[in-house]
């Protein structure tokens, strides 16, 4: 079944208008006419099925017909990545969408030598990744800010780890093995690393745990990839 994802509430007899590029997506592409069945979900209210009624040119009207899924919570989990070219940044929020990043937060660091980050193409992305997986929300993507600025406002109730490729670290398994479950993040630098300054900050934070993706030098999304996945098996969803 067809999913999208939408911000209006729904609950039972709601009519939801698409807009043009929804309807277009509906109408033009999936080939769906008046009658026709698909799933609605927004992040809070759970996953309904909703019918077709009406259709026009650049709209289309829905109806919510029943709740099949009721929300239910993602863990949560920051995705941060150093700002890095376009292609494999896309890459890195489509896959964190897919592996149950609550949210994706971009950093300038001091090597950070990237183009302009467009967040409304990200989001995007984030929310088409959610409707293929059949998760019941679209992780947040934030605006970027400098690392230091990040650091100076963060959480401590917040585990962060920290995939330092710079040595004198644990791998990254031994490292999640006795770790709590809990609001986590996971920190990927940029290209040319971290800067030595970035690093001594880091592993001089209390709510930091230092960890190595093993000896060989990965791009960013193979490490944002990596990271995410072997906490989802270690501290995450996929334990359930």
């Amino acid at each position: 079944m067809i999913r999208l994802f939408i911000n209006e509430p729904l609950i039972a007899g709601a009519e939801i208008i698409l807009g043009a590029e929804q309807a277009h997506y509906l109408v033009n592409v999936m080939r769906q006419d008046v009658g026709a069945s698909l799933a609605l979900f927004n992040g809070r209210d759970g996953e309904w099925r909703a019918l077709i009624v009406e259709t026009k040119k650049r709209a289309c009207r829905l109806r919510a017909v029943e709740q099949t899924r009721r929300q239910e919570t993602p863990p949560d989990l920051d995705l941060i990545i150093a700002a890095v070219k376009r292609t494999r940044l896309e890459t890195i929020v489509e896959k964190a969408a897919e592996l149950g990043a609550r949210r994706v937060r971009i950093v300038i660091t001091q090597h950070t030598n990237a183009e302009r980050v467009r967040i409304d193409r990200l989001a995007a992305i984030a929310i088409e990744a959610a409707e293929q997986t059949g998760r019941l929300d679209a992780p947040e993507i934030l605006e970027p800010v400098k690392l230091k600025a990040l650091l100076d406002g963060w959480d401590p109730a917040r585990a962060l780890l920290f995939c330092d490729e710079g040595g004198n670290a644990r791998p990254v398994i031994e490292a999640l093995t006795s770790a709590a479950p809990g609001p986590w993040a996971i920190l990927i630098g940029p290209e040319g690393g971290f800067s030595g300054e970035e690093r001594e900050r880091l592993r001089g934070l209390p709510f930091v745990t230092a960890a190595t993706l093993g000896p060989r030098i990965l791009r960013a999304d193979t490490a944002a990839i990596s990271a995410m996945t072997l906490w989802q098996a270690a501290v995450g969803d996929w334990r359930q």
